[in-house]
């Protein structure tokens, strides 16, 4: 692929080679499909996660170790076919819980589901309880359904971005308007990443500069410019992550760290590890 450093931008330090580690396995039994991953940016060494389709609507909050810190109903919200979860600014104060209820396998959904809630503060908090009511956001595409496992909160602006799975590894890229409500998604461009490659995840740097897209084998990265819009920065050629997925299994979630010098990842099913990969000395 293209080097970013052709068209003015930084090669990522997450393109270098990653040392990789297993911190520790989620072993609660209520952990069986995790497809979405987040690591707080204020509540240092939490990360959210939560079951695919099939489940309750519901979050937990694991430690890197992988022990579990709560178990939180989300009220108001329904889990189809959640498939990714994200951290971004709330209207109010602090940060916010964006799941993405956007998995389509079928193709048939009339529209998709972004629910939104307050982060909750853990403190010493242990076991079950709820978040605050979910904010509830039904987005449409403008070109018909598509499945899709990756959901962006763009930093700057608030705007969500959806990017399409499809094993052909063109993905397409949509966005809503700057803290919209409910509506349509308008088209905001494609991705090429190979036969095979299918975006199974995302996330972005809590400073809003590294930008990562996952699929079951490989992380693509992209540095963004200041003041860049999220789909953007995805118009450029991407490195590829310095260090092999595939042998996760079925991996459908990725948290990048606050700088973008690491990040965790989970597969699916019962007692999945934990992983990190990051730059050495991060």
């Amino acid at each position: 692929m293209a080097d970013e450093r052709r068209r003015g931008a930084p090669r990522a330090a997450l393109c270098s080679p990653l040392r990789a580690r297993v911190t520790g396995r989620i072993a609660t039994p209520a952990v069986t499909e995790l497809s979405g991953l987040a690591l707080s940016r204020t509540q240092p060494g939490v990360l959210w996660t939560h079951n695919d389709s099939g489940d309750s609507a519901r979050l937990f909050a694991v430690a890197a170790d992988g022990r579990l810190r709560a178990e939180l109903a989300v009220p108001n919200a329904t889990n189809i076919d959640w498939e990714e979860i994200a951290i971004g600014d709330a209207t109010g104060d602090g940060d916010a819980l964006y799941i993405g209820d956007i998995g389509d396998n079928l193709g048939r959904r009339p529209q998709i589901v972004v629910y939104a809630v307050p982060e909750p503060s853990l403190g010493d908090r242990r076991g079950s309880g709820v978040t605050a009511p979910a904010r509830r956001t039904a987005l449409r595409y403008p070109d018909g359904a598509h499945d899709a496992e990756a959901l962006l909160v763009d930093p700057q602006s608030g705007a969500l971005v959806v990017v399409t799975k499809s094993f052909d590894g063109e993905a397409r890229v949509y966005s809503s308007r700057p803290r919209a409500g409910a509506g349509t998604l308008r088209r905001a461009g494609r991705l090429s990443l190979g036969a095979g490659e299918a975006v199974t995840a995302g996330s972005v740097s809590a400073d809003g500069r590294t930008v990562v897209l996952r699929s079951y084998g490989r992380a693509f990265v992209w540095t963004r410019r200041a003041r860049e819009a999220l789909p953007a920065a995805l118009r450029r050629a991407p490195c590829v992550a310095g260090s092999d997925l595939i042998s996760e299994g079925q991996g459908e979630a990725l948290a990048v760290n606050s700088d973008g010098r690491a990040f965790y990842t989970v597969a699916e099913g019962e007692r999945p590890p934990l992983r990190r990969y990051a730059v050495p000395g991060s």
